[in-house]
């Protein structure tokens, strides 16, 4: 049993209209990103490591074609988004501007 909420959807109604790059898809925040090479993008990969070790929260990453990225953020041990999905999501935006 987790200590960790389910974020309400006026949290995540909220959260993606103060981040547009997330789309909802299943009990899941996702954004695609698109990096410039593919160096670029296993860079970004390794840096959304370390934020996701220093935060104890982990992401689907998967990389796709030659430079694309799609990063899904749930928390599985509630079936859901939480303040943890939210708050790495906007860390990770944070990285990539």
């Amino acid at each position: 049993m987790s200590n960790i909420d389910i974020s309400t959807d006026s949290e995540i109604r909220d959260f993606l209209e103060e981040n547009p790059l997330w789309n909802l898809e299943n009990n899941t925040l996702i954004r695609e990103i698109v990096a410039p090479n593919f160096i670029s993008a296993v860079g970004l990969i390794n840096s959304i490591a370390i934020l996701a070790e220093k935060y104890d929260h982990h992401p689907d990453i998967l990389l796709y074609g030659w430079n694309k990225l799609r990063v899904v953020l749930t928390t599985h041990s509630i079936n859901g988004i939480s303040s943890k999905d939210l708050f790495l999501a906007k860390e990770i935006d944070f990285l990539i501007k």
